[in-house]
């Protein structure tokens, strides 16, 4: 079976069940409740992708180019699902390392309608293939969301080979390091026999195999990083590699000289609202159980969304002197990115803390530091998504507190909520931020010197000045 990282905290019932006096126990069974609802969540998170995303990032390119943002996150979810496929889901969710996984699941052997994937619950499955099509989601979003730093002036051709490379090199070693472990049940398993060992010996071979299912697990797993729907893995992830791609690409033809503003501010706002809607899919999903836990995650999704929007178009108001629709649905997705790591662990009022800070904070980012630093990060994914991913990371390890009411971190082995400890649980979610910003960063600059080596990144300034549109495709968006 394959699992992720147990989010929730509130599991009383499973520390009662680990610790129950049963000689045996039957055949974990799919819990068709649970399962209809991940089948729900993985539509959800599809929609956010296409069309949510596509209209959002095609709304605000210059009409010229339209259909080249769209056409290049509607190839990104067909390329990354087929890689996933074949061997995509079997690097992020099976053991080998603590930085990769292995082939044993490759060309999804094994996964047949029968296989079952652990939710948080022991003995309580869902279908592995609904599990497979859930994470598939997740790993076609995360590249798409990186195009939108270098649209306008990058070749199609060098995109067709970037996404393939970066999600097989970069996103799937960073989604075993951070959401791979071996599972609610190995550890009952691994705990129950050790409960019954009955002399030193035997009790001495229990534990040594306690030791080595709690040591099947990913890198940033391992050092205690916490995050509930991919704050690091997506957000970070995406971030800082569409951040290097704007500085090594530069800045589009005529930048800070003509005017380059959205030609459809009307598709932006409709993408901008099919995010928030599949939002739900992706951090309730991350539950993956029809619970209480789902209903956390939801009630953090809609609170710190609309907190964040009010926040930037607020602060945009007072400095601007006039609140505008774009910086309302861009504080809208600001306040989804940082509570994606952070849905299902802070309490309702932690995330609208969350949302009012990341607001004003990813605003700064996309204005002030934007314009002092004169990179061209066409639609601000750095600016949003790796900014306003690092916030919620790193608030999320404050939030869990329950003392700010927060959930706390469930520990497994010994059935219960861990003791809440601030610093070690910052210091383990600079971990997962920091591995994220070196992996992806550094890794992301080989790759587009490879493609560019091998392709070329950049369209000629003729291609530019034309649109990529009708030189790259032989299409117009419109035809009045």
């Amino acid at each position: 079976m394959t699992f992720k990282r147990p989010y929730r905290a509130g599991l009383a019932a499973l520390a009662v069940g680990m610790f129950a006096a049963t000689a045996a126990y039957a055949e974990p069974t799919v819990n068709k409740g649970d399962n209809a609802w991940m089948l729900t969540s993985t539509v959800l998170v599809l929609l956010m992708t296409i069309p949510g995303l596509a209209l959002f990032y095609g709304g605000m390119v210059r009409s010229k180019n339209m259909l080249s943002v769209l056409m290049q996150v509607f190839y990104t979810v067909c390329i990354v699902t087929i890689l996933w496929a074949l061997y995509g889901y079997s690097l992020a969710f099976t053991g080998g390392s603590d930085f990769i996984g292995g082939f044993s699941k490759a060309f999804m052997v094994g996964i047949t309608p029968d296989s079952k994937a652990a939710t948080f619950s022991v003995d309580a499955n869902i279908s592995e293939l609904v599990y497979f099509c859930f994470q598939m989601t997740f790993a076609a979003i995360t590249p798409a969301l990186i195009v939108g730093a270098f649209a306008e002036r990058t070749r199609f051709a060098a995109v067709a080979l970037f996404i393939p490379l970066w999600v097989t090199l970069i996103y799937f070693p960073i989604a075993h390091m951070v959401w791979y472990w071996a599972g609610p049940d190995a550890i009952n398993d691994a705990v129950k026999a050790l409960a019954a060992a009955t002399d030193d010996a035997a009790k001495a071979t229990a534990q040594t195999a306690l030791d080595a299912v709690n040591a099947d697990a990913g890198w940033v797993f391992k050092k205690g990083a916490i995050d509930f729907a991919g704050g690091t893995v997506v957000h970070i992830n995406a971030g800082i590699a569409g951040l290097v791609g704007a500085l090594l690409i530069g800045k589009r033809t005529g930048y800070g000289k003509e005017l380059m503003s959205p030609h459809s501010l009307t598709m932006s706002m409709i993408g901008a609202s099919l995010l928030w809607v599949g939002w739900f899919g992706f951090n309730a999903g991350s539950n993956l159980e029809a619970s209480g836990g789902a209903g956390l995650a939801m009630t953090n999704s809609f609170v710190a969304t609309a907190a964040a929007a009010l926040s930037w178009m607020f602060a945009e108001w007072m400095i601007k002197g006039h609140p505008s629709v774009l910086g309302a649905i861009s504080g809208a997705v600001a306040g989804l990115v940082a509570v994606t790591p952070a849905a299902g662990y802070s309490g309702p009022m932690g995330a609208i803390v969350l949302g009012l800070v990341v607001g004003v904070v990813c605003l700064f980012f996309c204005t002030v530091i934007k314009n002092a630093l004169g990179y061209d990060d066409s639609l601000d994914v750095f600016g949003v998504h790796c900014v306003g991913g690092i916030v919620g990371a790193l608030g999320t390890g404050i939030l869990v507190n329950p003392a700010l009411g927060g959930t706390g971190i469930m520990d497994y082995t010994i059935g219960k909520i861990a003791e809440y400890d601030l610093v070690a649980q910052m210091i383990s979610q600079c971990w997962g931020v920091g591995t994220t910003l070196v992996w992806s960063g550094i890794g992301s600059a080989i790759l587009y010197k490879v493609v560019d080596v091998i392709v070329g990144l950049r369209a000629t300034v003729e291609v530019e000045r034309e649109g990529l549109d009708l030189v790259e495709h032989t299409e117009r968006a419109y035809n009045m």
